[in-house]
């Protein structure tokens, strides 16, 4: 099949068409994969923050580099109590790592055989993060048996793109660690930022941050779990902050990704 010339400005691969699609391809653009979890984000913001957060940033950084964005990846590894909370808190639906490791692998050999050749795994669960490895390594592996040897994939984290400047701005008192900011100031402040609708504010939890031992117990312990489910306080979170961190971290990660990409950006 062949597709006519039709150029387009949409970002999200989902509201193209088959045709918008396949001449998009042809200029080899960026392409995001949005990696999340529907995972318990306390008693102020919704199960599906891990989602709309790397999406909305995804998002703005295609549209800094001419890039698409794929349909997330919704479910996402299992919820670590020290830094998620944990797996026993009710809504958060997980997959077991090779479910998950599989199905981000499928995805990537379906986007190269599209002929799609930059590949963006954008994570907004920490947890997610040693499984994206393993499957971008099998992916790879796939595509040097099928005979294609210039696919490129890039990981990414968009929390570990916030500067120090931005740090302060965030946390002026300092900050405990990034694993507890799990629903806690730059969650909040981002989601009071680019969704204030599904943030509620009457419920944003105050309390010190949690207190876990040097080693894990299997069944964890759950006592040292704030029973929120936020493992520090998100009540300095403004909407104000999380302009501040869209603002910094979009056309940072933009340029690294131009950058990154550079040998692949012709074909």
């Amino acid at each position: 099949m062949t597709a006519p010339n039709i150029r387009s400005p949409r970002i999200r691969i989902a509201d193209m068409t088959w045709y918008e699609f396949a001449d998009r391809v042809k200029d080899n653009p960026i392409v995001f994969l949005p990696t999340g979890s529907v995972e318990q984000h306390g008693p102020h913001l919704p199960l599906l923050t891990d989602v709309i957060l790397p999406v909305a940033v995804a998002e703005a950084v295609a549209g800094e580099v001419g890039g698409m964005v794929a349909p997330p990846v919704t479910y996402g590894y299992k919820s670590q109590p020290k830094s998620g909370g944990g797996n026993h808190f009710p809504g958060t639906l997980s997959l077991d790592a090779n479910v998950f490791i599989a199905l981000v692998r499928n995805i990537i050999n379906e986007l190269a055989r599209h002929g799609v050749r930059k590949v963006v795994l954008f994570d907004g669960h920490m947890e997610n993060q040693w499984f994206l490895v393993e499957a971008a390594d099998l992916a790879l592996r796939d595509q040097r048996a099928e005979g294609v040897h210039d696919l490129k994939i890039i990981k990414l984290g968009y929390w570990e793109f916030i500067t120090k400047q931005t740090e302060k701005e965030l946390f002026p008192d300092g900050m405990p660690s990034w694993e507890l900011e799990h629903a806690a100031v730059m969650e909040t402040s981002v989601m009071m930022h680019l969704r204030p609708d599904l943030v509620r504010v009457d419920l944003i939890p105050d309390h010190p941050p949690a207190v876990f031992p040097p080693y894990d117990i299997y069944p964890f312990d759950t006592r040292p779990i704030p029973p929120s489910g936020v493992l520090s306080s998100a009540k300095p979170a403004t909407a104000g902050k999380g302009e501040t961190v869209m603002r910094q971290v979009v056309p940072d990660i933009a340029a690294s990704l131009l950058d990154a990409f550079g040998p692949l950006m012709s074909k």
